[in-house]
C-alpha cells in the first residue's frame, strides 16, 4: 500500500510549488502538510517522494530562464573549446555554478543521516524558520542593494552556493531564503539576489532529486503519486517564479519574514499542544 495517496500527492505538489523558489522554505512546509495529513515525515519513501517532486519545480525553472540557461551553456562551452572565449562572464559564471554546488553535495552527503533523521524533526522546522527570519530581516536591511546580475563574481556565487547548506541541515531555513540572504548581505540587489538563487538551485536540487529516486520508485510511493505529485508541482512554481520576480522588484522581504514568524509559532504550538507530532 502506498504511503502517499493521489489526493495527497496533488497537495503537496502544490505546496511544493507554491514554495520552493519562495524564501519560506519548501521542506518546512512539506513537513509541516505531511504531518497535518498524517504522513510519517521521517519515513524514507516520503522522504524520497519530497525529493523527486522537487523536479518538477526545477523542471519550471529551468522552462523559465530557459534563455539564459540557453545562453551560459553555449558560453560555457564555447570556452572550453576556444581561449578567447574564456573571458566571458557567461563562460566563468558557468563553471562558479559548478564549484558553488560542490559544498552542498559534500555536506549533503556526509550528513545525510542526520538530515533523514534528528534534523527531520518538525522542531528542527519550527526553529529553523523562526531563526532564518532573522537572517533574512537583517540580510534586507544590512545590504546596500547597489550591485546587479553583472556585479556577480567567483566569490559572490560560492558564498551564496554554500549558503544553501544552511537550508539542508535545517530544514525550514529555506535554501532560497538562505541563498537569498547571502545575496543581499553582498550588496546584491533583491532581483540579482533572487536569479543567483534560482541558477544555484537548479544542479543542487535536480541533483537531489535524482539521487532520491530509487528511495521513491523502490520503497512504497506508487508511480502514479510521484507522477502526479512532480506534474502539480511543475505548474504551480512556474507561476510562483514569475509572481516573485516581479514582486522583489517592488517590495522588500518583509512579508516574508512576517509570515514565517507566523508559521513558525504556530507550530510550535501545534507541537507543544501534542496537536502535530515531530
Amino acid at each position: 500500500m502506498s504511503v502517499i495517496t493521489v489526493g495527497q500527492a496533488v497537495v503537496l505538489g502544490v505546496v511544493e510549488g507554491v514554495t520552493e523558489f519562495l524564501p519560506i522554505s519548501s521542506t518546512g512546509h512539506l513537513k509541516i502538510t505531511e504531518g497535518l495529513m498524517g504522513i510519517p515525515v521521517d519515513d524514507t519513501s516520503v522522504i524520497g517522494f519530497t525529493a523527486v517532486i522537487q523536479v518538477g519545480a526545477i523542471a519550471a525553472v529551468l522552462l523559465y530562464f530557459r534563455k539564459d540557461i540557453a545562453r551560459i551553456v553555449t558560453a560555457w562551452g564555447r570556452g572550453l573549446a576556444d581561449r578567447e572565449e574564456r573571458y566571458h562572464h557567461d563562460y566563468k559564471f558557468g563553471w562558479w555554478v559548478i564549484y558553488a554546488t560542490i559544498p552542498i553535495v559534500v555536506v549533503g552527503l556526509a550528513a545525510k543521516p542526520l538530515i533523514d533523521g534528528p534534523l527531520a524533526s518538525l522542531w528542527v522546522v519550527a526553529g529553523s524558520l523562526i531563526a532564518g527570519s532573522a537572517v533574512m530581516w537583517a540580510a534586507d536591511r544590512m545590504g546596500r542593494h547597489k550591485r546587479g546580475e553583472d556585479d556577480t563574481g567567483f566569490k559572490d556565487t560560492m558564498i551564496v552556493g554554500s549558503a544553501q547548506i544552511l537550508a539542508l541541515l535545517f530544514p525550514g531555513f529555506s535554501r532560497s531564503g538562505a541563498t537569498m540572504s547571502a545575496g543581499l548581505m553582498l550588496d546584491l540587489d533583491r532581483v540579482a539576489a533572487t536569479r543567483l538563487s534560482f541558477f544555484l538551485g537548479i544542479p543542487a536540487l535536480t541533483g537531489a532529486g535524482l539521487y532520491e529516486l530509487k528511495d521513491a520508485l523502490g520503497s512504497g510511493i506508487d508511480p502514479l503519486p510521484l507522477a502526479v505529485g512532480t506534474a502539480v508541482s511543475f505548474g504551480v512554481a512556474y507561476a510562483s517564479i514569475a509572481w516573485l520576480l516581479r514582486y522583489v522588484a517592488k517590495h522588500s522581504f518583509n512579508a516574508f519574514v512576517v509570515y514565517r514568524v507566523v508559521i513558525g509559532l504556530l507550530l510550535l504550538g501545534l507541537l507543544g499542544t501534542g496537536a502535530v507530532s515531530a
